[in-house]
């Protein structure tokens, strides 16, 4: 149950979707006077170091953020959305010489991103990886409040040891809880506005279930609530239903949603032509799925999904979904 750790997955390309999203979420949101409540579910250790051990075992945010800020080159024509989206312009042709490539300028949600992340490292690089936690608090302001839920006790520790070096008083509440069991208690929160995020490890085809369990409770609790659930997309029936059934929840609830996929590679297993070894290829896309999401944020991923898809992408079949609906 407890062998799941985010350390070794730091900074991978489904971080930088998740963050890419959560920090175009949060800031339309913080627009508002009004305190804003942000429940973390699944928070983790809250911060990492891409250089440790744990990291640097996996190598995981080589393809990701470490990718992303390496990336020099501006992104080639998008590559083709799963769902309605602009058709990539026609290629021109081979037989006129092509013109010096200029550089694209980043999408305003990845541009946010990555001054988050240099926020975090000012020396420019990614040695110190912010999660979701950090993230969020770096932007909050002082009447804001932020509950963070952590049931691995090692990574539960190792938050409230992070969390106590920001000096951030009540503002913090870290809870060695499961977030699916009891983050409903802050719902509806005084000021009745509220972000809340679900990002499970998945490590148990049961975590799908949760999710959907734990959404439909807090949306009769808090109906105008915005909801995250960021999720693998992987060869498990569980993780292609979440989102179809998510889909359904929010439609029955009368609520808008949109749904946004990151693929970078195939998820084919193969086999090694010399060794005979089957090779996995790891985590290969990941998907966000939002309930009430602000009407800002499809125009923002728009932009920044091709770009991600580009510029992270592993193999021909990097590509991205964005949908939305309600």
């Amino acid at each position: 149950m407890f062998s799941y750790r985010h350390a070794f997955h730091a900074g991978n390309h489904a971080d930088v979707l998740k963050h890419t999203v959560l920090i175009a979420t949060l800031e339309h949101m913080l627009e508002k006077d009004a305190a804003l409540t942000v429940v973390d579910t699944h928070a983790g250790a809250g911060l990492y170091r891409l250089d440790g051990d744990y990291a640097g075992t996996s190598g995981e945010a080589a393809e990701g953020i470490l990718r992303l800020l390496a990336s020099k080159k501006a992104p080639a024509a998008p590559t083709a959305p799963t769902t309605s989206a602009a058709p990539a312009p026609a290629a021109k042709s081979a037989s006129k010489k092509a013109a010096p490539e200029a550089e694209a300028p980043l999408a305003d949600a990845i541009a946010r991103y990555l001054e988050v992340i240099h926020d975090f490292n000012p020396n420019g690089g990614a040695r110190v990886y912010p999660g979701s936690p950090f993230i969020v608090q770096h932007l909050l302001r002082d009447h804001d409040k932020l509950k963070l839920f952590e049931l691995h006790p090692t990574d539960g520790r190792t938050l409230s040891a992070n969390i106590a070096q920001l000096e951030a008083g009540r503002q913090i509440s870290v809870l060695n809880e499961d977030g699916f069991g009891s983050a409903t208690k802050f719902l509806p929160p005084p000021s009745r506005r509220a972000l809340v995020l679900m990002d499970p490890s998945y490590e148990m085809k049961t975590d799908y279930g949760r999710v959907l369990d734990f959404a439909a409770e807090a949306l009769k609790r808090f109906a105008t609530g915005t909801y995250a659930v960021w999720y693998p997309i992987i060869p498990r029936p569980e993780a292609h239903d979440l989102p179809r059934r998510l889909k359904t929840m929010a439609t029955k609830s009368g609520k808008s949603w949109l749904h946004a996929t990151l693929t970078v590679k195939s998820s084919k297993i193969t086999k090694d032509a010399a060794s005979g070894e089957t090779q996995r290829p790891g985590l290969p896309a990941s998907g966000m799925f939002l309930i009430n999401p602000p009407y800002t944020l499809k125009p923002l991923l728009a932009a920044a999904l091709p770009q991600l898809a580009e510029r992270l992408g592993q193999d021909r079949n990097a590509t991205f979904s964005l949908e939305s609906g309600g």
